[in-house]
């Protein structure tokens, strides 16, 4: 049984997202690294790139630099996607199955299922759970997680055409 695939949320409950470290975009709106997928991840990848959308939650699409396909933006660093990104330890873990791990919680929006992490100062990071591809979108400044509902929202239709649900490859 897929327990991502399983147990979806309408709405992202703060009493349910918790917090633990991880690396992304750099602190502050920096560089942002791109990642190195597979063969078989790089072209789901590429045609994700190609169907996201201008506008998310309000803010314009201003890919961070060094530019690449695998990487997008919205309203500068506020939201920042990676495609291809390796399987977050957090997803494998069966204390996340079980909903005993309070630092990741797994959770779904408009039939994306999410990892989803808290990595401190009001920065998120949500990681795809049960696609071909592991896609990564982080989000900045949030007063509340309620915040990152119309993100996901924005971005589930481009995640489900580009990105087919299965088991996204191990290596990168």
């Amino acid at each position: 049984m897929n327990f991502f695939r399983h147990r979806l949320l309408g709405l992202l409950a703060p009493a349910l997202l918790i917090a633990v470290a991880g690396c992304s975009p750099a602190p502050g709106g920096g560089p942002v690294e791109a990642p190195r997928p597979d063969a078989r991840t790089a072209p789901l990848c590429r045609k994700l790139h190609e169907v996201l959308p201008g506008t998310v939650d309000g803010k314009r699409r201003s890919d961070p630099g060094p530019r690449s396909v695998y990487t997008a933006g919205w309203g500068g660093s506020a939201i920042i996607l990676r495609c291809g990104v390796v399987r977050p330890p957090k997803m494998i873990d069966p204390k996340v199955a079980t909903g005993d791990d309070p630092d990741a919680i797994p959770g779904g929006v408009d039939g994306v299922d999410w990892l989803m992490e808290k990595q401190g100062d009001g920065v998120w990071r949500f990681t795809t759970a049960g696609r071909r591809a592991y896609v990564e979108l982080t989000l900045r400044d949030l007063a509340s997680t309620d915040d990152a509902t119309p993100a996901l929202v924005a971005l589930a239709p481009a995640v489900k055409k580009a990105i087919p649900e299965g088991i996204a490859s191990m290596r990168h």
